[in-house]
């Protein structure tokens, strides 16, 4: 589960496994796999990574190991 902010300032929590895609439109629009499309205040690159840190944590990867994520982002994985 990771915690996001809806544009109202009001804080809410995802279920990471739920997310099918993430982008920027320009205010970043999660579509979940419920059909539920959320509009957060977070950007996609920063709800790429606390997806994916959730995803290791869950998972107990190393937090220097690489993850692929087990579902689609539009624009691929942030580069560092």
């Amino acid at each position: 589960m990771i915690v996001l902010t809806r544009l109202d300032g009001k804080e809410l929590v995802v279920n990471a496994d739920h997310i099918l895609t993430a982008e920027a439109t320009p205010d970043t629009v999660l579509l979940l796999t419920t059909g539920l499309k959320l509009m957060v205040g977070e950007s996609v690159p920063e709800v790429v990574e606390r997806a994916a840190a959730w995803q290791r944590r869950a998972r107990g990867v190393p937090e220097t190991r690489a993850t692929v994520l087990p579902f689609p982002f539009p624009r691929g994985l942030p580069q560092e």
